[in-house]
């Protein structure tokens, strides 16, 4: 009766060693590609060593071996090291490719292993005496997988090359960061995947420090406050509830910031995700544990505030150093739809040029204020509407049908505080009336896209409001 082989060529080699041993022990002769014979031989196991690319082919169609064992050179780290096209193309690994999916394919008589967290479970049905088919499936499932994301990779990586943005078949691979409790609701199942070239400003790569597991809406919350609290160089605070903005504002350091975001958020803060540009100190902890939000996103936290913050029973403490970090050009947005993909580039501009088109220039604490204000209608679910002054909103329209549903509800959050205030609206002024309406209500300046018509400009104009206009739109879903 002809031995049982191993056929093995590992880049990783996490518990191989010990593997390896086992599967001598249940009798296997081992046979390895140069390099990783090298690692068992150091390690004082035996195997034959094969160069030959044609013998692990055979192996894995599956006519004479029974296990065959690959993991890929790691090209991500050629395209994380910036590396050119000449120096990085010799290193993909098409060989190992070729193996593990012709030995995937061949399950019934040829195992495909390639991931060394598995080990301990192939060990396990050795152990029993056999492999049952079900669970050569979830090694085929693996191997396919895995070649998959690695090929997924490397056309990332010439897409880059080529410029080809939007190429005919659309490949993309994620890595999972971890599992959530449950999705928008309890009877749905949900995970956060990360990008493997992005490192710093995802949310996905965000350390949790303290607080109870994070659930698929606070994701999606967290997110959205730190997409609009990237937009501020000042120290800044950013509130969301339901992947809604319900404050923003900035200040000297961020404790004046905070206590400005809690005093124009409709809920004092209570239930929001609250983002934060900047490292939490024992101050900002102090006033914060008491306000009943649920997860605090900052550059980091003090010691001091841990120790203020850590036994907060259902605050989420979130550290992410890289919250500042910009879009990177090569990242795409992308939107699931049943049966598709939505796929665009990320909205990085912001005002653009900035035209003065009434007879009242805006002064320059207006100016400051209309950007600060229009920073936040970016971010806002369209139609919006934003209320506020230099450093702080009042007041919060969004995802209304029209800007008059989206003012009325702006305003009725500002209340008296719309009195010499400004208003940011991220899409056209709809008429004269509008303009009448923002009379009314005490606004001194606005800021939107697109040129109001003849009758709204001579509306603002008779009430002395200044209006900029911006060359950039920022509709958002």
């Amino acid at each position: 009766m002809e031995k049982k082989r191993a056929y093995i060529s590992v880049y990783d080699r996490t518990g191989l060693a010990e593997f390896c041993r086992y599967l001598v022990e249940y009798g296997y002769e081992l046979v390895a590609s140069e390099l990783t014979y090298g690692a068992l031989a150091e390690a004082g196991i035996p195997a034959r060593e094969e160069r030959r690319f044609s013998a692990f082919s055979e192996a894995a169609t599956g006519e004479r071996a029974a296990l065959v064992v690959v993991n890929l050179y790691p090209f991500k780290e050629d395209m994380e090291q910036g590396l050119s096209f000449e120096e990085a193309a010799p290193h993909i690994d098409a060989d190992g490719v070729a193996i593990l999916t012709a030995a995937a394919k061949n399950f019934l008589s040829t195992v495909a292993v390639c991931d060394p967290d598995d080990y301990d479970r192939l060990l396990c049905d050795l152990a029993a005496g056999a492999i049952p088919e079900d669970e050569r499936k979830y090694f085929m499932y693996k191997a396919f997988g895995y070649a998959a994301s690695y090929n997924a990779l490397v056309s990332q990586y010439l897409s880059r090359q080529v410029k080809s943005s939007y190429p005919e078949m659309f490949t993309a691979t994620f890595e999972k960061s971890q599992e959530m409790r449950y999705g928008e609701n309890p009877h749905q199942r949900a995970a956060v995947y990360r990008e493997p070239l992005l490192k710093e400003g995802s949310l996905a790569r965000a350390k949790q420090l303290a607080g109870p597991a994070l659930t698929y809406n606070s994701v999606g919350d967290a997110n959205a406050a730190l997409e609009l609290v990237k937009e501020f160089e000042e120290p800044a605070v950013v509130s969301c509830k339901h992947r809604t903005v319900s404050s923003a504002a900035s200040g000297d350091d961020l404790y004046e910031a905070l206590l400005r975001a809690r005093e124009n958020d409709p809920l004092g803060l209570k239930g929001a995700i609250v983002a934060f540009n900047g490292v939490v100190d024992a101050r900002v902890a102090a006033e914060l544990k008491n306000y009943g939000a649920e997860v605090a996103l900052a550059v980091g936290f003090t010691p001091e505030a841990m120790a203020e913050l850590r036994f907060s029973e259902n605050l989420v403490l979130l550290e992410m150093p890289g919250i500042r970090s910009k879009v990177q050009f090569s990242t795409l947005d992308l939107t699931k739809i049943y049966g598709g993909l939505l796929v665009q580039t990320y909205d990085t501009a912001l005002c653009g040029e900035l035209e003065c088109v009434t007879e009242r220039r805006p002064t320059d604490a207006e100016v400051r204020a209309l950007i600060f204000n229009f920073k936040v209608a970016k971010h806002a679910l369209s139609s919006a509407v934003v209320i506020g002054s230099d450093g702080a909103t009042y007041g919060v329209g969004t995802g209304q049908v029209g800007r008059r549903l989206a003012f009325a509800a702006a305003r009725a959050i500002a209340g008296e505080k719309t009195r010499g205030a400004v208003l940011a609206s991220e899409a056209s002024l709809p008429d004269a009336a509008f303009a009448e309406e923002c009379h009314k209500a005490g606004i001194t300046a606005v800021v939107c896209s697109e040129e109001p018509d003849k009758a709204t400009l001579d509306a603002l104009n008779g009430y002395r409001i200044a209006a900029l206009v911006s060359s950039e739109r920022h509709f958002k879903n």
